[in-house]
């Protein structure tokens, strides 16, 4: 597993943040629909914020590795025992095909898409938010599972 790909998707969420919710990108209509000011967001205890923002972005992309990394799919086919001879003889063949920046991308948007939109959307929807709201936060979502597929799945 490579750790340091890991790091630095985790961060990438932090990078993209940074623009994402910029007030001239989306920050401005992501305030106005929860109807927060930039002078209380400063209140905020951002220690507390930006570790446990951090940890829950470790913690997505800890598991990233499992869902935009075929091979990884095989060795856990052959139930983890990366000594198992078919396996070898199985990624000597096909080992590496997809392993691009390209395919984590897609990945990555396929879990965005089919995972963090219906969760933001229904939780969103529960909670009488907008749709403008739900998509600024689930379109973050998307493009963040997107880079982090790509950083994960590309680094060999």
């Amino acid at each position: 597993m490579n750790f340091l790909a890991i790091l630095v998707a985790a961060l990438s969420t932090f990078a993209l943040g940074a623009i994402w919710y910029n007030p001239k990108i989306f920050g401005t209509a992501w305030m106005k629909e929860t109807g927060l000011t930039e002078e209380y967001l400063k209140k905020g205890n951002m220690a507390k914020i930006f570790g446990f923002a951090f940890l829950f972005a470790i913690l997505i992309a800890f598991i990233m590795p499992t869902l935009v990394i075929h091979d990884i799919g095989a060795v856990q086919a052959a139930g983890g025992n990366d000594t198992d001879p078919a396996l070898l003889e199985f990624l000597k063949v096909h080992g590496g095909k997809f392993r691009s920046f390209k395919h984590g991308a897609l990945h990555g948007t396929f879990l965005g898409l089919f995972l963090a939109l219906p969760i933001l959307g229904t939780t969103f929807l529960f909670e009488r938010r907008s749709w403008k709201y739900i998509f600024i936060h689930a379109g973050y979502w998307i493009v963040s599972f997107a880079i982090m597929g790509a950083i994960i799945c590309g680094w060999k």
